[in-house]
């Protein structure tokens, strides 16, 4: 009998014609395909069996999450190279005779049979897209996993977003330094005094709402849907002694209620709007701040012609997710009344925060698992390699967009040539 690297590498030749993108070990120890290509281990058929039941991107993550499928040396590396090779090569279209033979050799390789149990951790949703239950039910999925991990995974100020690196060549300067140095540019931005009035929509782990008090004297509003962030960033305001300038509210954005704030900030929060809401979000923001208060939005972007998300992310990290280019949340800010002042890509930073949460991941595998499991971690493990490629290669970004509501008189109420937002020293 062939080998089953050999099996296998003709079963692909059928979709993907010419020299195999990665290099093949089978469950029988066989190996095929170029010696400088990723070696990719398929340790039972049922790796096969996922993909026939599943075809595409969902079936592959989940024969590698379950461990049916493993790649070889660091993760990022072998998708970059195996999807270059793939993209530079048109996929055939298999004639009658062709979809006959493979399937023929996808049965003698074991891939008939019932479909595999699916590994635990999808999200399971229900409701209208985007009502505030099923917005509820989403940010739990991904935000309650547990706040244990996150603080293993994240920097001493749990900040859950893209860092600002200022001193990237600097070996002394860490994702802690990246992060604070970013809390510190959204203040400026924002151009927070003591006793001015900001509203945290989506404040995560109250990286920055913490920040603000704490360095700016802000009085904080902090609004998120997650009960464990919500207790999380009550408790911490109270250890770090900001409690009397801290408000921490269980709400959905649509139930912010009230006006007359200095500045708002969404700091990777409008990703999980959806289009359709966008607008109203936007404009729910303009109302929220006086005339002449500022905005500041962190959020994610697709490149013009990438679809940005995929159906891994939607499943088991970030389900009901939703990215424009950056020019259309422009017009939707612009729509609802909002300046925009400025724009700044983050990009290039958010490749560096990712692969510095990648190194610790891996640092502190054993740690990962005994929190939340080895399928979970692996999740993470491909969910980062799978983000940070992603911003490298541009098929997605991140952008600061600073708006304000003008004044009645259509003023901003802003210098006409601002100085620069950052120095690049950190604070003190």
């Amino acid at each position: 009998m062939r080998p089953a690297a050999d099996r296998l590498a003709q079963l692909l030749g059928h979709v993907l014609p010419g020299p195999l993108p990665v290099r093949i070990r089978a469950w029988d120890g066989s190996r095929t395909g170029p010696a400088d290509a990723p070696l990719v281990t398929l340790r039972s058929p049922r790796a096969l069996r996922r993909l026939l039941w599943q075809p595409g991107e969902l079936g592959l993550a989940e024969a590698y999450v379950t461990g049916d499928l493993d790649v070889e040396g660091d993760l990022v590396h072998a998708l970059s190279q195996a999807g270059r090779t793939v993209r530079d090569r048109p996929a055939a279209r298999p004639r009658p005779a062709g979809m006959a033979a493979a399937a023929a050799l996808a049965v003698r390789l074991g891939a008939a049979g019932p479909p595999p149990p699916r590994p635990h951790g999808r999200a399971r949703l229900s409701g209208p897209p985007h009502s505030a239950s099923r917005d509820r039910a989403a940010i739990s999925h991904h935000y309650d996993l547990s706040n244990d991990f996150y603080a293993l995974l994240l920097d001493p100020s749990m900040a859950y977003s893209c860092a600002y690196w200022t001193r990237p060549d600097d070996p002394a300067y860490t994702l802690a330094d990246a992060q604070r140095d970013k809390l510190e540019l959204v203040c400026r931005k924002l151009g927070l005094r003591a006793g001015d009035r900001l509203l945290d929509v989506g404040c995560g782990w109250g990286s920055l709402t913490v920040h603000a008090a704490r360095e700016h004297e802000a009085r904080v509003t902090a609004v998120t849907l997650s009960r464990a962030q919500r207790d999380f960033v009550t408790e911490r305001a109270a250890r770090e002694g900001v409690a009397d300038l801290v408000d921490v509210r269980l709400l959905h954005w649509r139930h912010i209620d009230g006006g007359g704030y200095d500045a708002a900030a969404a700091i990777e929060m409008g990703e999980h709007v959806g289009d359709a809401a966008y607008p109203a979000f936007a404009t729910k923001l303009h109302d929220a701040l006086r005339p002449g208060g500022r905005l500041l939005i962190q959020q994610m972007s697709r490149g013009a012609h990438a679809p940005g998300g995929g159906a891994f992310i939607e499943t088991y990290i970030a389900p009901d997710m939703h990215m424009r280019p950056v020019g259309r949340t422009v017009d939707l800010l612009e729509d609802a009344g909002l300046e925009v002042r400025a724009t700044e890509s983050l990009r290039e930073h958010y490749t560096t925060t990712i692969d510095a949460w990648r190194a610790t991941l891996e640092d502190r595998w054993d740690e990962v698992r005994a929190l939340v499991g080895e399928t979970t971690g692996r999740v993470w493990r491909l969910y980062l390699a799978g983000a940070s490629l992603a911003f490298a290669e541009r098929r997605m970004g991140v952008d600061q967009i600073l708006a304000v509501r003008p004044t009645r008189e259509g003023n901003s109420a802003m210098p006409a040539t601002p100085a620069p937002w950052y120095t690049a020293q950190s604070p003190a």
